[in-house]
């Protein structure tokens, strides 16, 4: 990339820029994912490339089942994982029989022709969309996940390439792609447990997502933050005290990594889903979530339920008319402040 400082030791960048997602506010309509698309895959061999995707919990995911295919070892060491077929992982791009379907509108209900692939499909992204899990009106439940490149501190996809053609940001500890390093091995693909790592088949290379490292250079945030219609995603530099990250990660600890298990240290944080409760056999509500603990733990780690507490506290707070920072940077009054991108604030170290 150009303009970008090179290093391949992870640990000596100058800065590293992170993002939080609050996956309470996430609707689910993915203009994050066109953003990206339009922005950055709209060549031939980038079909099924999403930088940025938006999953519905629990489910697959894209690719399907990435949690099982991934490269990184219970005690951190990269190892060979897979690379996701193209049929049964990612689902092939297929024509629609968008003519049929637009000619027949006028037609009778009995002789419309309904939009549809014109060949059979197997899978695809948002396959399993608003699916969920559980039974009606009981404990049927569903949320939404939008996933992109973590920005490791410890990626995987740079330790497994042999010709250091992956390597991050000195500047910003962004993780980029010198593609004319990349010989197309794939050994990224398989390493990263998050499979958010694709390869290019008509040019023969590695490509992810590069947290829109042109507009940030130029003090603007990423396409999926700054076109989502939720306000859900901020913004900013670890070690910026007085940025949302910082407050939502160390101080009020509400943000999580995904899988803190495969040992990558992501810089892509996650608020957790609140529930609803369930109902018992009269409809009553229980005092059970209907999200089960165990899922959130499995996404999130063991410390989801603190966080889980410390937004309900807070939100009583709020309702009790008392001030809560936490509620205020949550409700982003004034979205801008949801993106601390400058570059002249200098943090002592």
């Amino acid at each position: 990339m150009s303009g970008s400082e090179k290093t391949n030791e992870p640990d000596t960048v100058d800065r590293q820029l992170a993002m939080v997602i609050d996956l309470n506010k996430c609707l689910g309509c993915q203009t994050c994912t066109v953003a990206c698309k339009k922005l950055w895959n709209r060549d031939a061999g980038t079909d099924y490339a999403y930088w940025n995707n938006v999953e519905t919990q629990p489910g697959k995911g894209y690719p399907a089942l990435w949690p099982e295919t991934g490269g990184r070892s219970g005690a951190g060491e990269v190892k060979r994982g897979e690379v996701p077929d193209l049929d049964s992982g990612y689902g092939r791009a297929w024509d629609f029989n968008h003519r049929a379907a637009f000619e027949s509108a006028a037609k009778p209900a009995g002789e419309k022709a309904w939009l549809q692939p014109n060949e059979e499909a197997h899978w695809g992204a948002n396959w399993d969309e608003d699916r969920g899990a559980g039974h009606y009106p009981e404990d049927n439940h569903y949320f939404y996940l939008p996933r992109l490149c973590n920005h490791c501190t410890h990626p995987a996809c740079l330790n497994a390439c042999p010709r250091h053609a992956i390597y991050k940001d000195k500047r910003n500890g962004i993780v980029l792609v010198d593609q004319d390093s990349c010989h197309g091995y794939r050994f990224c693909v398989e390493a990263c447990p998050y499979k958010k790592v694709y390869f290019d088949p008509m040019r023969q290379v590695t490509t992810k997502c590069l947290f829109c490292l042109p507009r940030i250079e130029e003090g603007v945030p990423m396409a999926c933050a700054r076109q989502c219609p939720g306000r859900l995603r901020f913004v900013g530099y670890r070690d910026d005290p007085e940025g949302p990250i910082w407050k939502l990660v160390e101080k009020w600890k509400v943000a999580l990594p995904l899988h803190p298990e495969y040992g990558l240290a992501p810089n892509v944080f996650y608020l957790p889903p609140l529930s609803p409760p369930k109902l018992d056999a009269a409809g009553r509500p229980t005092a059970e979530p209907r999200i089960p603990m165990y899922h959130l733990e499995s996404l999130f780690g063991e410390t989801v339920g603190a966080a889980l507490e410390t937004l309900r506290s807070e939100r009583r707070k709020r309702r009790r008319g008392e001030p809560s920072e936490l509620m205020d940077i949550l409700i982003a009054y004034d979205w801008h402040k949801s993106f601390a991108l400058s570059s002249e604030h200098e943090v002592s170290r």
